[in-house]
């Protein structure tokens, strides 16, 4: 007759014959993933997608976050305001200056979307703000609306 310690072991001995059984299969599945090749389409595990953290919603941003980074759009009108005209060349590298990573071409691109929507325009190989500088109150521009002169 059996005893409850001996029925103990029969039935560890049962499933580190099954564990045994199932890192075979796991070896064979991952040999089948190796030789599976990219192009075939034909794959037994997908590919795990890259995790994104995220902020959690509805947080209120506080001083302690970092400030969104400002678009390369945005910065170089902020760069040609403060310092009028500058070829491409120059104002690529006023932005590496402030330690972001951006390249001629991209700065070229931005400019020329800046120029189709009248925020930037050339002089010779300069580029400068396309905004005009002085802006006429509302006030005064009622008034030479209706044509009377103004004071």
């Amino acid at each position: 007759m059996e005893t409850s310690i001996e029925r103990i072991h029969a039935k560890i001995a049962e499933l580190e014959a099954r564990i045994g059984d199932l890192r075979i299969a796991e070896r064979e599945i991952q040999a089948l993933d190796k030789i599976s090749a990219p192009g075939t389409g034909f794959l037994l595990a997908p590919k795990p997608k890259p995790v994104v953290p995220t902020k959690p919603a509805g947080r209120p941003r506080t001083a302690g976050d970092a400030a969104p980074p400002q678009t390369i759009g945005a910065a170089i009108t902020e760069l040609l305001d403060r310092h009028g005209p500058l070829s491409a060349t120059e104002i690529a590298e006023h932005i590496k200056a402030t330690g972001r990573d951006i390249n001629n071409r991209s700065v070229s691109f931005t400019l020329q979307a800046l120029k189709k929507r009248g925020l930037a325009k050339t002089v010779g190989r300069k580029w400068l703000s396309g905004k005009s500088r002085s802006r006429r109150t509302p006030i005064l521009a009622e008034a030479s609306q209706d044509g009377e002169p103004l004071a």
